[in-house]
C-alpha cells in the first residue's frame, strides 16, 4: 500500500495478505493503488482523526501503532483500542457516518488511507474486495464481542493476561515472535483499557516477573511461561496450552 514518501504499492507490502483478499490480480491491484492517499508519516501524538469527524475514509496501519480512545464530558479519556500493523482502522464510522472516537499516534506511524466513496465504486466492480470489505467489517464486530466478552467478570491478573496473549497472536500474525515484542503504548494506556488503576498495573507487571511468566524491561516484554498465562486466562479449559487463538481487539485494536 502507498504511503506519504514511499514509492512501494500493495503488491510490494509485506502486510499484503493481511489487508487485502487472496486472489486479487494485478490489474485490481493497480486498481486499489490509484484510489489511495499519500500522507505524511504521523509523528507520536499526531491525531489521524478526531470524535465527530466526518467519515471519508479508512485506514490500514502499515508501521507503527496508533490507539483508539473517547472523551467524556468531564474531559475523562477511555481508550477503546489499540491498532497495528496489518489492521484496519475507521470501519466502526461507515454506519454512522462520522468518527464514534478519536485516533492517536502512540509512535512515528505509516497508514494507508482509503477514500472510502472511492473504495465502494471499486467494489462493486471487484467481488472478491467487497467480499473482504464485509469479512474485515465482519470481524471487528466479532472481535470486539471476543474480548469485551473474555474481560467480563475477570480479576485483574486475568485481565491483563488476556490482553498479552492478546498481543502475542497478533504480533505472530505478522511474523514476528509471539514471546519476545515491543508493546508501543505506555501502561497507563494499558490500564485504562483494562480499567485498572496505574498502580494496579504496575504491581501485576512486578508479580508476573516474580512467578517468572515474564520478562518486562520498559516496553519490551518477553513472555518466558506462555503456557502459565494461558491457563490463568482460561485458554486450557478449551484447547491444549501453547497455542493462543483468542482474536485481538479491532481496529479500534
Amino acid at each position: 500500500m502507498q504511503l506519504a514518501g514511499s514509492k512501494g504499492a500493495c503488491s510490494d507490502c509485506s502486510l499484503f495478505s493481511l489487508c487485502l483478499p487472496k486472489g486479487l490480480d494485478d490489474e485490481h491491484v493497480r486498481r486499489l493503488d490509484e484510489i489511495l492517499q499519500r500522507q505524511r508519516p504521523l509523528r507520536r501524538g499526531d491525531v489521524l482523526f478526531r470524535e465527530g469527524d466526518g467519515f471519508r475514509a479508512v485506514y490500514a496501519v502499515r508501521a507503527g501503532a496508533l490507539k483508539t480512545y473517547t472523551i467524556s464530558r468531564d474531559g475523562e479519556e477511555q481508550v477503546t483500542g489499540f491498532h497495528m500493523p496489518g489492521e484496519m482502522i475507521g470501519l466502526d464510522a461507515v454506519s454512522l457516518g462520522e468518527h464514534p472516537c478519536e485516533a492517536r499516534a502512540l509512535e512515528t506511524s505509516s497508514i494507508c488511507e482509503i477514500p472510502f466513496p472511492e473504495l465502494e465504486e471499486l467494489a462493486r466492480a471487484i467481488p472478491d474486495l467487497q467480499r473482504q470489505l464485509l469479512r474485515l467489517m465482519s470481524k471487528e464486530i466479532f472481535q470486539d464481542h471476543e474480548m469485551l466478552h473474555a474481560l467480563a467478570r475477570r480479576n485483574a491478573e486475568e485481565r491483563l493476561a488476556i490482553l498479552l496473549l492478546n498481543f502475542s497472536e497478533r504480533f505472530a500474525r505478522r511474523g514476528l515472535s509471539a514471546t519476545r515484542f515491543r508493546l508501543p503504548m505506555s501502561r497507563s494506556d494499558l490500564s485504562n483499557y483494562l480499567g485498572l488503576a496505574p498502580e494496579t498495573m504496575s504491581r501485576l507487571f512486578r508479580r508476573f516477573q516474580e512467578q517468572g511468566w515474564l520478562h518486562s524491561r520498559g516496553k519490551e516484554i518477553t513472555l518466558k511461561e506462555p503456557a502459565s498465562l494461558e491457563r490463568l486466562a482460561g485458554h486450557c479449559q478449551e484447547r491444549p496450552c501453547g497455542r493462543p487463538t483468542l482474536s485481538g481487539p479491532s481496529s479500534a485494536d
